[in-house]
């Protein structure tokens, strides 16, 4: 014990075919990215002009109806595929939502580039979705398997 300092570190292992370490998740970090998305798509759904207005499309104070219609359905998605990336059961369904969500993010680097081409806040905007697209697509890498 006295190589640990932290008490009760020698007590963990890993099971063969476990998804935990001593209960704790091994795929932490795509659960955690797949849950600040779940996040995210909740706020834009309920407040669109939070995407709205740092993307630089929100046209005065609040957004149109046209808008916050566009917004939420991202939202919805968002919020659907960062809960997939929670709860998934396995590896298989865990790198199956996080190929959901990098296409998304991928999909949305591609049709708001276009959509905003010309603007200011192009460059912000697709930096947040493709950095987010490529950070959710390393994360699959913590869900190898250990030999």
């Amino acid at each position: 014990m006295d190589n640990y300092p932290v008490s009760g570190l020698a007590d963990l292992h890993v099971s063969q075919g476990s998804d935990s370490i001593g209960g704790m998740t091994k795929n932490w970090l795509p659960r955690v990215l797949g849950a600040a998305t779940a996040l995210y798509g909740a706020a834009i759904t309920a407040r669109p002009a939070l995407l709205l207005g740092p993307s630089g499309m929100l046209r005065g104070g609040e957004p149109e109806p046209e808008q916050a219609a566009f917004v939420r359905t991202l939202g919805v998605r968002d919020f659907a595929s960062g809960v997939a990336i929670s709860v998934a059961p396995g590896r298989k369904a865990l790198c199956t939502a996080i190929a959901v969500r990098v296409a998304s993010d991928m999909g949305d680097l591609v049709v708001l580039g276009q959509a905003l081409r010309g603007k200011p806040e192009r460059t912000k905007v697709m930096t947040i979705a493709g950095g987010w697209g490529a950070l959710c697509a390393l994360s699959a890498i913590t869900t190898r398997r250990r030999r």
